[in-house]
């Protein structure tokens, strides 16, 4: 096998219950932003599994339960573009060990089918990285930059923004 590839092709599935803790596992080992503590943890995932309108995929490692990568989708109803409801992908997360592998195309991909399934009209998303590998992923899966400009209003006083 060549650099970047894997024993298996990458594939993605909706996140199960007892994802958690490799979920949990694979935020630490990426560098984004620290993950909500134990039993809020635990609270915030069930809330996340049964509310309408949320989709959260996962790819698996080849070894023991591990995740390689992560997606969230959220859709919201839209009474304009003719009622197609509006997609937003967060939480896009891919374990550094996996990178170039194809699991973060897998979870994207899945999250893209499920909002066209779903009658959404489009789907927004956001970066921080300032990564060009980073871009260059997200454009490579359609998301074009700058069709629309993001604001964001943070918290007052929240630095994790």
């Amino acid at each position: 096998m060549g650099p970047g590839e894997d024993r298996r092709r990458a594939a993605a599935r909706p996140a199960r219950p007892a994802d958690l803790p490799a979920l949990l596992a694979l935020f630490a080992a990426s560098e984004v932003s620290a993950a909500a503590p134990g039993a809020r943890a635990e609270r915030l995932w069930r809330e996340s599994l049964a509310h309408p309108g949320v989709a959260i995929f996962v790819s698996d490692a080849d070894t023991g339960g591990a995740l390689a990568a992560t997606c969230m989708l959220v859709t919201a109803p839209n009474l304009l573009r003719g009622g197609r409801a509006h997609g937003f992908l967060e939480n896009v997360v891919t374990h550094p060990d996996h990178r170039g592998r194809g699991h973060g195309k897998a979870v994207v991909r899945a999250a893209l089918a499920q909002a066209w399934a779903s009658g959404c009209h489009h789907v927004l998303m956001q970066s921080g990285r300032a990564d060009p590998r980073v871009h260059t992923f997200y454009e490579g899966m359609g998301f074009v930059p700058g069709r629309r400009t993001a604001y964001v209003a943070a918290r007052p006083g929240d630095p994790d923004i």
